[in-house]
């Protein structure tokens, strides 16, 4: 499977952004989807993720209400719309899938493939 994030930039404080991860190589119906990120000078942490085929979701508790993932089966993509965004939600956001997991589990050690990750930086 191949990820491709995009979407990212410079916003202010506030904004709305969508940001996207196309994939490609094979059927993602056996597949989790997930958002991981990085801020500067942080590990890598669990946003959100989303079934392929039932479309559940998962968030990470210091996003929800912001964050919204979702998934587009004709377009293979997933997508995570970052609403009032703040000036910590700066990072390096990648997409990644795992290949029959748990999604109520699931952490970026569980990932089978990464995308290369998209920066948002967020100005105050």
């Amino acid at each position: 499977v191949q990820l491709q994030a995009s979407g990212g930039g410079l916003v202010q404080a506030g904004d709305s952004l969508s940001l996207s991860c196309a994939a490609s190589g094979r059927s993602l119906d056996e597949y989790i989807m997930g958002w991981f990120r990085r801020a500067p000078g942080k590990e890598r942490e669990f946003v959100a993720a989303i079934t392929w085929g039932g479309g559940s979701t998962r968030y990470a508790d210091s996003v929800k209400g912001r964050f919204t993932i979702s998934r587009d089966t004709a377009k293979n993509t997933v997508y995570l719309r970052i609403d009032s965004l703040k000036p910590d939600d700066t990072a390096v956001y990648y997409c990644a899938a795992d290949r029959w997991g748990n999604i109520a589990s699931m952490t970026s050690s569980d990932m089978d493939y990464w995308g290369r990750g998209t920066l948002v930086t967020v100005s105050s």
